[in-house]
């Protein structure tokens, strides 16, 4: 059965190039996975007259918008937000490492997955890209957590065979073996896919890395899920055990493990060789401003990744970054943008940030047509916005001018209190 959404509509075309309804129209029905996708989308007179027969549900005031998609997140890390640390080594030593190392129980690794998934539906994120731990029960405790949600969600065991303390260090052999078992367990399983995710170069031998790019290419709609060239400390000490690779990010074309559907988290010390490599490859940014500014480890290149051309999405990286919400991410992109010292400066357009967090993420992730945006085809996972959630930003959005006013002051104001209701496509509300 056919079900229609009033209120004000925010998608994207292609391009990214924002289209916008005061008074629109979402139509959503049944497809045969047993989820909800978009039939028809745009003002509400035009959409209404092609479904008569469609019952609205009508929420005047408000924004429907696509759900958020953040393209970095490490589930395990929900508990050590705000933890201050003197760099990123640092805070992996005294306090990553630790916190994940409980996750080797069931239990644990179930609670915390279930509050993590909560918090980002709380916030409006739909779909993410996600670190585990090296335990393979944390990749079962999120995966059946995100199924009992019927959340897009992508994740994968940490591979870790080397420079890793007891509790989270994994053996060659079985982490391999153990990712295979669980790419055949949970990838494409409702809406679930399996990312194959070494944490960083630093941490995996030659042995590790080879055996991932083998598994990236026996099964090629997989994701990659990786870091690169974050801090300086850490490009330092690639190139000290990888002295033949060009670059950081040269050291994952050796072992096969950039394609499509590889998602490079951070790519801040970046020259336009690696800039073209992410290019000609296919593989994505995921952009962490929040963390990147918390950490001090730098400034993401926006303008050389917009002339090369490379794909780029925004991520919040809990817990190095400092919260679940978008809106914060999208702040942070701005000021990231603006910096002009070790960069080019630039400011991003407020829809262009919107878009970075949402369509332009389900290219990076080779979803497009699927999240991401409320196109026809889409799967029917959308918020929707009170603009009037706290006085300061009723105030400053009842005095916009333009799409672009209202969106930044969404950007600048907003937080999970401007999140109304976040809807998934498998369990959309009564009409």
């Amino acid at each position: 059965m056919k079900k229609a959404y009033r209120a004000s509509l925010l998608r994207f075309d292609a391009a990214g190039q924002p289209l916008y309804d005061e008074d629109g129209l979402l139509v959503v029905g049944p497809d045969p996975d047993g989820g909800q996708r978009v039939i028809d989308a745009g003002p509400f007179a035009a959409v209404a007259a092609r479904h008569a027969d469609a019952p609205v549900t009508h929420w005047p005031g408000r924004i429907i918008a696509p759900g958020f998609i953040d393209m970095h997140v490490h589930f395990p890390q929900t508990d050590i937000i705000g933890a201050p640390a003197e760099g990123l080594l640092p805070w992996l030593e005294n306090y990553t490492f630790p916190t994940e190392s409980r996750f080797a129980e069931p239990a644990h690794a179930a609670e915390v997955a279930g509050f993590f998934l909560d918090e980002l539906l709380r916030n409006g994120v739909t779909t993410a890209l996600v670190f585990a731990t090296s335990h393979p029960a944390s990749v079962d405790a999120f995966f059946e957590a995100a199924r009992g949600r019927a959340l897009r969600m992508i994740a994968g065991k940490v591979l870790q065979d080397r420079h890793s303390p007891d509790g989270v260090r994994d053996d060659t052999e079985q982490s391999l073996i153990d990712t295979e078992a669980l790419i055949r367990r949970w990838h494409g399983t409702g809406r679930l896919g399996y990312a194959i995710t070494p944490r960083f170069a630093p941490t995996s031998t030659d042995a590790q890395l080879r055996g991932a790019g083998e598994l990236a290419a026996r099964y090629g709609d997989t994701w990659i899920h990786t870091h690169v060239a974050e801090n300086k400390d850490e490009v330092r000490w690639v190139r000290e055990l990888f002295p033949a690779a060009r670059s950081y990010l040269d050291v994952y074309v050796g072992f096969g493990l950039m394609r499509r559907r590889a998602v490079y988290a951070h790519c801040i010390h970046f020259d336009d060789a690696d800039r073209q490599l992410m290019r000609e490859t296919g593989a994505a940014a995921a952009v962490s401003p929040t963390s990147n500014l918390f950490l001090g480890s730098g400034f993401f290149d926006f303008e050389g990744a917009q002339r090369v051309g490379y794909h780029h999405a925004l991520a919040s990286d809990v817990g190095g970054g400092t919260s679940f919400s978008p809106f914060h991410t999208m702040m942070a992109a701005y000021y990231v943008g603006r910096e002009g010292q070790t960069k080019p400066g630039l400011s991003l357009a407020p829809s262009q940030l919107w878009w970075r967090h949402t369509g332009a993420a389900a290219q990076a992730l080779g979803l497009e047509g699927v999240v991401g945006n409320l196109q026809p085809g889409c799967e029917a996972d959308f918020v929707v916005l009170n603009p009037q959630a706290t006085p300061l930003l009723a105030r400053k959005t009842a005095r916009a001018q333009s799409l672009e006013e209202l969106l930044f002051a969404m950007i600048v104001l907003g937080d999970d209190r401007l999140i109304e209701r976040t809807v998934v496509s498998q369990a959309l509300l009564p009409a």
